[in-house]
């Protein structure tokens, strides 16, 4: 048992290398893409809505609360569209060996966890030169993080399975997280939302998370999970998460015995 256990992560650390080395390979910049992307994003976003369409004007540290908000988005929108095709991407070594099938998946997640941790040692050099004093606060990043990449998992593990069998599943997932980009208040203020409905966004993982992170890091008074929400309903957000882990990896062991014979 010992052994497998140490095989089973030799694999991982050599999946998760391989993921990261192969996607940048041939490209001039490498690895710098992991950050140039959501830099460029930033740039274009911040110049509309600061003075184009001025809808940050009244939040404090609008930029980093912005850049903060498209990292964290870009990491979920990364690990569950490179997770969902994942076991079809391993293919030919699921195939050829016996490894647990759920090390694609989360080969491709930490993957795109060592890109997040990237782009936040950027957002925190960001902060220090908007003038935010690092303080205790900043720490609250390391949960809310681990949130994030746990519904990621869940929702991967989920896409991952379906995938193999349904290939449009992908593109359907691409038009959710099109909508969800949007509907998260990821590029707007959530105060520009009538006070009412705060509570129902906050039902979103991902709303509670960057809103969470963005009060930890920057301190600014926008709404947040516990200064909203009032009742039992504060758990709803973590329920959620926890549910999608379970229903996630249930349904892929399910589905990974058929994953050679369909891929």
């Amino acid at each position: 048992m010992k052994y497998l256990h140490s095989r089973n992560r030799a694999i991982l650390r050599e999946m998760v290398s391989t993921d990261f080395k192969v996607r940048y390979q041939g490209s001039v910049l490498g690895y710098l893409w992991s950050l140039l992307k959501p830099l460029f994003l930033f740039a274009i976003l911040y110049i509309v809505f600061t003075y184009i369409i001025p809808l940050g004007k009244d939040v404090e540290h609008y930029s980093v609360y912005l850049l903060l908000g498209i990292v964290l988005w870009n990491f979920f929108t990364e690990a569950t569209v490179i997770g969902a095709s994942s076991v079809v991407a391993r293919g030919d070594l699921i195939r050829k060996i016996s490894i647990p099938r759920y090390l694609t998946v989360i080969a491709s997640s930490l993957s795109a966890l060592i890109n997040l941790g990237l782009s936040l040692i950027v957002v925190f050099i960001f902060a220090l030169l908007n003038g935010i004093t690092p303080s205790f606060s900043w720490f609250l990043i390391i949960p809310l993080i681990a949130e994030l990449y746990a519904f990621a998992l869940g929702i991967s593990f989920l896409l991952g399975a379906m995938y193999v069998k349904f290939r449009d599943i992908t593109y359907i997932w691409e038009i959710v997280l099109q909508a969800g980009f949007y509907a998260s208040a990821i590029i707007f203020p959530l105060s520009l939302v009538p006070a009412i409905y705060h509570k129902w966004f906050f039902m979103s993982p991902i709303v509670q998370i960057v809103q969470d992170a963005r009060y930890a890091i920057t301190g600014n008074d926008q709404p947040v999970l516990w200064s909203t929400v009032h009742s039992w309903a504060v758990v709803v957000p973590f329920l959620i998460v926890i549910a999608t882990v379970i229903i996630g990896g249930v349904y892929f062991k399910r589905r990974s015995k058929y994953f050679a014979e369909d891929i």
